[in-house]
């Protein structure tokens, strides 16, 4: 734990052989968050887990100006990076398969636990939900980016959050009820 925030502080001040050292330190816990995040995608993605924690390793790596405190946020940047690599690879695929055209779907509430078989379409209102929700209250969207997209326990996320189980619970449940309502508010204003 200590060598990755050591090494992240060497990345801030612009060691560049620290970034080749990181990626070995965090490499198997960003693959067992990207498989367990691709297990729950639907068949036939293109997209494999390997390919996932490449692309978010080398976008957070060429942020310069990011800056990550902890290990912690470290891993709450690469959730946000998988998920905004997932949400592009479902706007790429809606709008070959679909022509581009917007058709809005009722959003199963159990995304926030199991996005199983969720389509594009559903994903893309989930995603603009979650950037609303954001904009109100930035730790509840972080908590749900860590349990949808990186497939985090409510215990790793309250540890990532610095906030108790409880909280985690309770927010989520917030957040939920928010996310279903906006996104049914949205359907029937489209």
């Amino acid at each position: 734990m200590a060598d990755v925030t050591r090494i992240l502080n060497a990345i801030e001040q612009g060691d560049p052989r620290a970034t080749e050292e990181l990626l070995p330190l965090v490499y198997d816990e960003l693959r067992v968050l990207a498989s367990r995040k691709m297990s729950h995608e639907l068949p036939g993605q293109t997209l494999q887990a390997t390919a996932l924690v490449h692309e978010a390793y080398l976008r957070l790596v060429r942020e310069q100006n990011e800056r990550w405190d902890s290990r912690g946020h470290f891993f709450k940047a690469a959730a946000e990076a998988m998920r905004r690599i997932l949400i592009e690879n479902a706007r790429k695929k809606k709008s070959l398969r679909r022509g581009g055209s917007r058709k809005r779907v009722e959003l199963d509430e159990s995304i926030l636990v199991t996005p199983q078989d969720v389509p594009p379409e559903d994903l893309l209102a989930f995603d603009e939900a979650l950037e609303k929700l954001a904009g109100k209250d930035r730790i509840k969207s972080d908590l749900v980016k860590l349990r949808v997209f990186a497939g985090l326990t409510g215990k790793q996320a309250a540890e990532i959050l610095g906030i108790s189980q409880a909280k985690v619970s309770e927010d989520l449940a917030y957040a939920r009820a928010w996310l279903c309502l906006e996104i049914k508010k949205e359907d029937s204003d489209s």
